[in-house]
């Protein structure tokens, strides 16, 4: 028996790396009676009489998990968003930033394609670049077979699982190819009637890259809150967090409480505007989803 990392899942078969090896595995029956699945990024305890037969014993525990999509023990999210076709959505990537806070993931935003854009458009993803900066967060602006924002995205990836995330046809695929070409990963054309890019991953796998991994995954399906609270909420925005211990109430929302610290910060323009806007949006959908049984 030994320990190794799935890193591809692929028709009831699990790819597990050990010792610079891969073994093709199978999952015990248990797995199922207890409801549990293996998922990429699993460290498991698994048993092999050679590369193709081996089967899945226990999977040690996770630091994390997302459901949508299937993967496990993430320390990065890369959050590729794009200037331009489809274009630069703050809400979308605060609603991104809010997903991977809630898992204690570090995030690292690439924002694509701003060579497409006006020295005016160009001046506004800039802004953008210093509100994020701001918060603590890691903002890379990138263009088309920019080599110096590929190394930058090269140097975050050593040591980490990264799992890569945004909107279809935002580029991910492509980012992923221009750092390793080795991985010729597919990549469709945006699709002009929509907008936006077919999905072109099948399945998520990651790949030794830069030394770590990252998975190219088919994407965040579901962006929706799920069982994220209220109170978890304000835990997912940093710039909150560092002032809201001087809110007059204990477990503030910073929404109509009085002598509230993170709304006096909003007035004075030391947290963004938009960003807390987005918040309240965030704050209403959670207070108004439907309860689940």
């Amino acid at each position: 028996m030994a320990i190794g990392k799935i890193i591809k899942a692929l028709s009831g078969f699990y790819y597990v790396l050990y010792d610079g090896e891969l073994y093709q595995c199978r999952a015990r029956g248990n797995f199922r009676k207890k409801k549990v699945a293996p998922l990429v990024g699993d460290l498991v305890e698994f048993k092999a009489e050679n590369k193709e037969e081996g089967y899945i014993l226990a999977i040690e525990k996770r630091r994390n998990e997302f459901i949508r999509p299937p993967i496990a023990n993430v320390d990065q999210a890369l959050i590729v968003t794009s200037a331009k076709e489809p274009d630069f959505n703050a809400l979308l990537l605060d609603r991104f930033l809010v997903l991977v806070e809630a898992k204690r993931i570090e995030p690292l935003i690439v924002i694509s394609k701003v060579d497409q854009l006006s020295e005016q458009r160009v001046a506004a993803m800039k802004e953008y670049q210093e509100i994020y900066e701001e918060v603590g967060y890691t903002v890379i602006l990138s263009s088309t077979d920019d080599l110096q924002s590929i190394d930058q995205v090269q140097s975050h990836l050593s040591d980490r699982t990264t799992v890569i995330a945004g909107q279809s046809g935002v580029g991910k695929s492509s980012l992923l190819n221009s750092i390793d070409p080795r991985l010729a990963i597919d990549t469709d054309e945006i699709s002009e009637s929509l907008g936006r890019g077919k999905h072109t991953t099948r399945h998520v796998e990651l790949y030794e890259i830069s030394g770590g991994f990252v998975a190219d995954t088919p994407g965040f399906s579901s962006l929706e809150f799920g069982e994220l609270q209220v109170d978890e909420l304000t835990e997912c925005f940093p710039e909150f967090v560092r002032v809201q211990d001087d809110c007059k109430f204990r477990g503030c929302l910073h929404h109509k409480e009085p002598k509230c610290a993170v709304k006096a910060e909003v007035e004075e323009g030391t947290i963004s505007k938009q960003r807390y806007e987005h918040y309240l949006h965030f704050l209403e959908e959670i207070q108004n989803r439907k309860p689940r049984y």
